[in-house]
């Protein structure tokens, strides 16, 4: 075997990077908000973990004060993907404490689901009502019913493992939910009424918005309230965790929507099936649903523009794969192409501030209808439209995810139990930690169409690159 040059450059290169001191300066450790730090004669005691007559805490159970998750284990020597001031962001490790900061016998929880529907929301709430009370010993948790607006416009639910036992085997969430209703005096003021102490709200990107809304109010108010919460999309578009619970079910059950179109469009002459996927603002279940099901023609995500017409465009890709194949599948993401399609001159958002998208899924049947009619008239053609969007996030979690919404809520629960609020439970790079939410809301994640799995999708594909035409003159 022979080796080049510049192969044997770039081992010399590594070869001095890892011989130099090649340090960094510091481990930024991300500040989470605790009780203490506006309650100084905040009270503690030993965990009661330790009481348990049936568990007993082994050397190693507990989490350390100095335990912490690195946000970033990817590094080039070359300094390319190395922060610039040579520090590295941290987070604590997630898990339960030596000592808590509550009574088991003063918890008074309650738990509430915002937004939109996700697998595995009604696991996450039976796990954090069976983890309370089995683990902790808590013996009063309410459900809050219809979102945020729940706090102040209805009863609560009284919860214990019976009500909710086989709650995990159901979709969608057994405690309603609702968009907006976010009003921060009459939830606060509903939750000291209430005399609720530990706050469990599992939302997505603005129920986290919402959360810091809340806890810095209840900071402000000098309350003994720990406040949490459990991330939930299922996009999978919050950033810093690894992923977001729900979404490797709702991948596989895109799966059958993609083998039906397949199916309908194999059994056609010209046959197209187009299939549309939950994704306002990232492509991530297009992405891996093309990638896992390998009978996907082409993927149209948000993150990748794509044109219609003139070379290089879809419908010169369609018409090659149908010479070829004689069918053809396309999976589009509902937030793809929204540049394109006519939107009407009133836009309307829903009651959490989201912009309501028009349809690309029928918006891109018609074009595909017009486009064959104008190019090859009188021959045969069949366009097959999918839509199993609310089919998806209303599913039951599969293993995977039960097992990943178990450990959240008990994350979540150890989290509260020993002081911490204003924080979000997850993994980072396949350890749990505890975020402070701010962070958490601010951040987005993306498909980052630069790097690898976008390129493993136009390999499985064979698709072009839409958006490397764009600006060429004569491809539109």
């Amino acid at each position: 075997m022979e080796y080049s040059e510049n192969g044997s450059r770039e081992e010399a290169k590594l070869k001095r990077l890892t011989s130099d001191a090649f340090s960094l300066s510091a481990i930024r450790l991300q500040k989470l908000p605790h009780l203490s730090d506006y309650l100084p004669h905040l009270r503690t005691r030993q965990n009661p973990i330790d009481d348990s007559p049936v568990f007993h805490p082994e050397k190693g159970f507990y989490v350390g004060a100095s335990e912490v998750v690195l946000r970033q284990i990817l590094f080039d020597l070359s300094g390319e993907y190395f922060p610039s001031d040579r520090t590295l962001r941290a987070y604590l490790r997630a898990g339960p404490r030596q000592t808590v900061c509550f009574d088991p016998a003063e918890v008074r929880a309650a738990i509430v689901t915002c937004g939109g529907l996700c697998p595995g929301l009604n696991t996450v709430i039976r796990e954090l009502v069976v983890g309370l009370w089995d683990i902790y010993g808590a013996r009063e948790i309410y459900g809050i019913r219809d979102g945020y607006r729940g706090f102040y416009s209805s009863e609560p639910l009284r919860l214990d493992p019976k009500v909710v036992d086989g709650w995990h085997k159901r979709g969608g969430t057994a405690l309603a939910t609702s968009r907006g209703g976010f009003d921060l005096d009459a939830i606060v003021g509903a939750i000291e009424a209430r005399g609720f102490n530990q706050i469990f709200i599992i939302g997505g990107d603005g129920s986290m918005r919402g959360l810091t809304k809340l806890f810095h109010e209840i900071r402000r108010r000098k309350l003994k309230i720990t406040i949490a919460g459990i991330p939930k999309t299922v996009d999978n578009d919050i950033g810093i965790i690894d992923r977001s619970f729900g979404f490797q079910t709702a991948v596989e059950a895109a799966q059958q929507a993609i083998s039906a179109a397949h199916v309908e469009a194999e059994s056609a002459v010209n046959g197209v099936g187009l299939v549309k996927l939950m994704g306002r603002s990232t492509g991530h279940i297009a992405l891996h649903a093309t990638l896992s099901s390998r009978d996907v023609d082409c993927c149209l995500i948000p993150e990748s523009p794509f044109y219609l017409e003139g070379k290089g465009g879809l419908f010169e890709f369609l018409r090659q794969r149908l010479r070829s194949n004689g069918h053809a599948v396309v999976v589009v993401a509902e937030g793809a192409g929204q540049d394109l399609v006519p939107r009407p001159e009133n836009i309307k958002r829903d009651p959490s501030g989201n912009l309501i998208f028009s349809d690309v899924g029928l918006w891109l049947k018609g074009e595909l209808r017009g486009w064959w009619e104008r190019e090859f008239p009188g021959e045969l053609f069949t366009v097959k439209y999918i839509d199993p969007t609310y089919m998806i996030r209303a599913v039951p979690a599969n293993a995977t995810d039960s097992l990943y919404c178990t450990l959240l809520a008990h994350s979540a629960i150890h989290g509260a139990m020993a002081g911490y609020s204003g924080f979000v439970s997850g993994p980072i790079n396949g350890v749990y930690a505890y975020i402070p939410v701010e962070e958490v809301a601010e951040a987005r994640s993306v498909v980052e169409t630069k790097e690898h799995k976008w390129a493993w999708v136009r390999s499985v594909t064979n698709q072009p690159d839409f958006s490397g035409s764009l600006d060429d003159p004569g491809s539109c």
